[in-house]
């Protein structure tokens, strides 16, 4: 079976529901999206970039909607979120998934690489799940998924900073969820592992350049890291993620779930 097969396998609870996804223009977020409008999500594509948001929404068709957000902005994600409610009606489900890197080694980093990975990846999922629990509360239900990463669970060389980001995900992903349980409010994240995105295009580059090979040596390194075999695809991660906003994953709340096809096992 195919992860665009197991990703359209009808799961409780998700029709008519409505989702708020960030980052959802491209990558991942766009295969989240489209996994989630297969099971009858109405879905709210947010993104810096507007234009590629909205020709997303418009891929969905009748019923999706795109805004503007950036992340690192309270206004900006508290405007963007309350566009979607009135856009909606309501939201039900909170996907936090913009993400960013930047590659070098730590000894090199600058106050901009750890800034900018810290207010996008870290500060970005705290102000996006902030604004979506005040409403969830108001509402006495909610589900939340954040994107975190198999960096969040082993420190990634050259990407220092980045597994910092992550593990800050993981953590408060852990906090939040404690705090809303009895509020009937899940909170989940999920680590993917070597995903064929733009991002991870980026990163063979500057990975080929740091090591000193060629962007397929670095790939075939990722392939051989993963006993699965493969470049894990963003369908792959787009699967769990509706498992988890489902009323099948109903009992789960403060996991991180590991899609890596095998890389970390723990």
């Amino acid at each position: 079976m195919s992860a665009q097969d197991l990703a359209e396998q009808q799961h409780p609870g998700l029709a008519g529901k409505s989702a708020f996804i960030t980052g959802a223009a491209t990558g991942i977020g766009w295969a989240i999206a489209r996994a989630l409008a297969a099971q009858n999500v109405r879905v709210v594509i947010a993104d810096l970039n507007i234009a590629a948001a909205e020709q997303a929404a418009s891929a969905l068709g009748a019923g999706h909607h795109a805004v503007q957000i950036d992340v690192r902005e309270r206004n900006s994600v508290q405007s963007a979120f309350d566009a979607a409610l009135a856009l909606m009606g309501g939201i039900d489900i909170c996907i936090a998934n913009a993400g960013v890197s930047t590659m070098r080694p730590a000894v090199d980093l600058t106050d901009r690489d750890w800034d900018f990975n810290m207010d996008v990846n870290a500060r970005g999922v705290f102000l996006t799940n902030q604004i979506a629990t005040r409403h969830f509360i108001s509402e006495n239900k909610g589900v939340i998924v954040n994107t975190a990463s198999l960096a969040a669970k082993v420190g990634a060389p050259l990407l220092a900073h980045y597994s910092a980001s992550k593990f800050a995900v993981v953590g408060w992903t852990q906090g939040l969820a404690r705090e809303l349980a009895p509020k009937g409010i899940r909170v989940n994240a999920v680590c993917p592992g070597f995903v064929r995105t733009g991002m991870q295009e980026r990163e063979l580059v500057w990975e080929a350049e740091l090591r000193g090979m060629s962007t397929a040596e670095v790939q075939a390194d990722y392939i051989a890291q993963t006993p699965l075999g493969r470049i894990e695809t963003p369908e792959d991660v787009a699967g769990v993620v509706v498992f988890l906003c489902s009323d099948a994953a109903r009992f789960m709340t403060g996991q991180a779930i590991n899609v890596t096809g095998g890389v970390y096992m723990t």
